[in-house]
This record gives C-alpha cells, sequence and structure tokens, in this order.
C-alpha cells in the first residue's frame, strides 16, 4: 500500500480536511451571494427613485458646486492633519508619563489618558468651542486631538511594553539609560506591532472631522449639506453622499496603503533586519592564556 500523505496540525489550529474545506466554501459562496442581493436591492432602490437621472447630477458640473466640494476636501483634509500630528505627539507624551517611574506623574497621566478615552468626542469639541469660545477650527482640532491621542497613548504604551523583557534588561546591563532604552531599543521593535493600530486610529480621527459641521466649520461633510439643501428636487441628499462616501472611503484606503507601505520600508531597512553572524573563528589568545 502506498502511504498517504496527511496534512500536519499547526501550532494554533488543525488544518480542515476535505469535507471543511467543502463547507468553507459553501459558506463563502452563500456569503457572496448576500452580499451581491443586498448590492442589487440597494442599486434597485436608487433606480426605482430615480437617483441616476441627468436632473440631479447636473448640478455636479457648475464651477461653483465643484469649487466648494473642493475647498471642504481641503478643509477636511487641513483638520486631519493638524488632528493627526498633534494626536501622536500628545499620545507620545501620555504614554510616556504612564511608563514613568514617578507616581504622581504616572498618576496624573493615567487619569488625563482615562478621562479623554472616556469623554465623547463630540462632547469635547462642544465645550471647546462653545464655553472656551474657540474658533470652529482650533475647537475641531483640540476635540479630535484629546480623544485620539489618550488612545494612541495606550497604543504606544501597550506596544512598548509588548517587545520582550529581555531586551530591556540587555539594555540595562550596557549601561543605557531609561530613555535611551524606550527610545532606541524598545519603540524601534514595538514600531511594527503599533502600526496597523495607529493607521486605524488616524482613519478614526479623518472620518470624526466630519463633526465640524455641527460647529459650523466648513469642511467636506459641510459642503454637502449645503449644496443638498438647495436642490430643488426629492432627496437630494442621495447624490450628494454617492459623491461624498467614495472620496471618504478612498481617503481611508489611501491611509491604509501608506501604512502597507510604510511597513514593507521598514522591513527592508538595514537596521531593523536581522544579521547574519557569521560561524566563529579561532582568534588570538589573550596574554597569559595557556
Amino acid at each position: 500500500m502506498t502511504a498517504h500523505s496527511t496534512p500536519s496540525a499547526t501550532v494554533l489550529y488543525d488544518i480542515p480536511g476535505p469535507h471543511t474545506r467543502k463547507r468553507h466554501r459553501l459558506y463563502g459562496i452563500v456569503s457572496t451571494l448576500v452580499i451581491l442581493a443586498l448590492i442589487g436591492w440597494v442599486v434597485h432602490l436608487l433606480f426605482d427613485t430615480d437617483q441616476f437621472t441627468s436632473a440631479k447630477w447636473a448640478p455636479f458640473e457648475y464651477k461653483g458646486i465643484q469649487e466648494l466640494l473642493l475647498r471642504g476636501l481641503g478643509n477636511t483634509l487641513k483638520a486631519f492633519a493638524y488632528a493627526a500630528v498633534l494626536s501622536l505627539v500628545l499620545g507620545a507624551v501620555l504614554a510616556v508619563g504612564r511608563l514613568s517611574e514617578h507616581r504622581p506623574v504616572r498618576w496624573v497621566a493615567t487619569v488625563l489618558v482615562e478621562f479623554f478615552r472616556a469623554m465623547p468626542v463630540l462632547v469635547m469639541i462642544f465645550f471647546v468651542f462653545v464655553a472656551l469660545k474657540v474658533q470652529p477650527l482650533p475647537a475641531l482640532v483640540a476635540g479630535l486631538t484629546l480623544y485620539n491621542g489618550s488612545v494612541l497613548a495606550e497604543v504606544f504604551r501597550t506596544g512598548i511594553n509588548s517587545v520582550e523583557r529581555g531586551q530591556r534588561e540587555a539594555a540595562y546591563a550596557l549601561g543605557m539609560r531609561k530613555t535611551h532604552v524606550t527610545t532606541y531599543v524598545l519603540a524601534p521593535q514595538a514600531v511594527r506591532a503599533m502600526l496597523p493600530t495607529i493607521i486605524s486610529q488616524l482613519v478614526v480621527a479623518l472620518k470624526d472631522t466630519s463633526l465640524g459641521y455641527l460647529i459650523t466649520y466648513e469642511e467636506f461633510l459641510h459642503a454637502g449639506k449645503l449644496i443638498a439643501s438647495n436642490l430643488d428636487y426629492d432627496l437630494p441628499f442621495i447624490p450628494v453622499v454617492m459623491v461624498i462616501s467614495p472620496i471618504y472611503i478612498g481617503m481611508c484606503m489611501l491611509l491604509s496603503w501608506f501604512a502597507a507601505w510604510v511597513a514593507r520600508r521598514q522591513r527592508r531597512n538595514p537596521k531593523t533586519e536581522a544579521v547574519d553572524v557569521g560561524p566563529a573563528q579561532p582568534g588570538t589568545l589573550m596574554t597569559g592564556a595557556r
């Protein structure tokens, strides 16, 4: 008899057999059909309500509407750029505070992180805008920074603590200070683990810029709302949403692509690649050695 090779089990799970693979294939086909049916139903509703008629799309050919959308998109990107940079800085500062060996500093950082994480971002935006009487752009950026910065602080702290403890101990054994250990040993190794979560949180910040229209900040969604409120046909928001949504999705996908590109460059970086160690060679004996 000829021996048949059987799939070997991995550490985490058993490789599925032929019946299981057939069942998974069936699940995939059924799920795909359900998703296609939902998409077809939505498209049918759009056609049934005459959402693709030329009269409803003609206003987007006007230069004034195009300039309004472009100005709103530029304001959205400007708010996101400020919020992203400041959130990363605030997250790093709060993470350092939570990792501090000084108990008062650690307590203050912990209270700030937990408070801003628990506070709804819209409440913080309104508080800065109404109570502190700040202009719309700084108020939006402040609210996004406080919330996303506190979340990123936990991401940074968890990523640094996830590095193998022996790395930290070896660095201390070489006489390095804690600041140098964190900056040159722990943080570079933790970046790979943290990068997907950081990008995901930045995507959240990008989507939350749409809250700016509630405080009259002229961002992308505010421009779409202004256009829809001045159109004189039924359901004017649907064509506007069909224009704005793909752009939001495209920007989020671009952020994800950027994260993948950074990860690939980091893997090719000689500073983060493993160094091949050659075989041991006979060396010169020390003076006095037998």
